[in-house]
């Protein structure tokens, strides 16, 4: 009987070619699942991430959820000492494991999840400009209206089919609850939005900051892009922002015991190929 490990981590995105694995190239999830290997002195095809969320490449996540099934004969001994085995082994820092622990019972980190929330940060003409944040900022070269960009991003809220911000994929629905999405800015003048939503469809995230931006900047109007929503297809009339500005916050799942019930929802809901 297998043993199920929840993992919580953060990255630095920026080196990355996204979380999923691909050949040939430095991704989160084949980084990980190495070090774990090597960590446990087990074959490496015995170790497979499932994660609550997958990012694309240069986006950061300051709280990321993953679990793994360790198969019965495989020595875990103290969670605490592997999690420092795994890190030393991972030989980097743009990856910081949070905790490991034994997973409760029913818990899945993709499916058992009720939200995501992802944060969106651009550096507009009206800031000020600090050179420490440019791997996790995006700079924008027009001043944008902030005022304009939250009446969109108040009216976007809701339970809609996203088609119109998403990338689509074969057997994925793209009906979403986006239940937070505000934009703030600090004491530097930097712009921040925050999105928060049950699941997001591929690239939905950077497609509504886009679609905020262009409202910033007086290209579309709020009811425009309320219309092109509407029509449930896919979109050219904005930019889908560059990875860079983007990380995901954090994850939320139910408490223990509503975790095999959530699981078994979200699947009802959504296509096994969706996020």
């Amino acid at each position: 009987m297998s043993t199920r490990l929840r993992i919580d981590l953060g990255y630095l995105g920026t080196n990355f070619s996204g979380w999923a694995i691909q050949p040939g190239l430095r991704t989160v999830q084949g980084s990980l699942e190495e070090a774990l290997a090597i960590a446990l002195r087990c074959d490496r095809k015995l170790v497979t991430l499932v994660v609550a969320g997958r990012t694309d490449a240069g986006v950061h996540a300051l709280h990321q959820v993953c679990h793994v099934d360790i198969p019965e004969g495989v020595k875990l001994g103290n969670l605490e000492s592997l999690q420092k085995r795994v890190q030393g082994t991972l030989r980097t820092d743009d990856i910081a494991l949070h905790q490991i622990s034994l997973a409760p019972e029913g818990f899945e980190a993709r499916f058992s999840a009720l939200s995501r929330e992802y944060e969106y940060r651009i550096d507009d003409r009206s800031s000020k400009r600090n050179p420490l944040h440019h791997l996790f900022t995006y700079r924008s070269p027009y001043a944008l209206d902030d005022a304009a960009m939250n009446t969109l991003s108040r009216k976007l809220r809701g339970l809609h089919d996203w088609a119109a911000f998403c990338r689509p994929k074969p057997g994925a629905t793209t009906i979403r609850t986006l239940t937070h999405f505000e934009w703030t800015r600090d004491a530097d003048g930097i712009l921040t939005g925050s999105v928060i939503a049950d699941a997001f469809c591929h690239s939905m995230v950077r497609s509504l900051v886009g679609s905020a931006v262009a409202v910033g900047r007086g290209k579309l109007s709020a009811t425009e892009v309320l219309r092109l929503r509407e029509k449930g297809e896919r979109t050219s009339a904005w930019t889908t922002m560059p990875a860079k500005g983007l990380t995901l916050i954090s994850v939320e799942y139910p408490s223990d015991d509503q975790l095999a019930q959530r699981a078994k929802d979200t699947r009802a809901k959504r296509g096994p190929t969706s996020d």
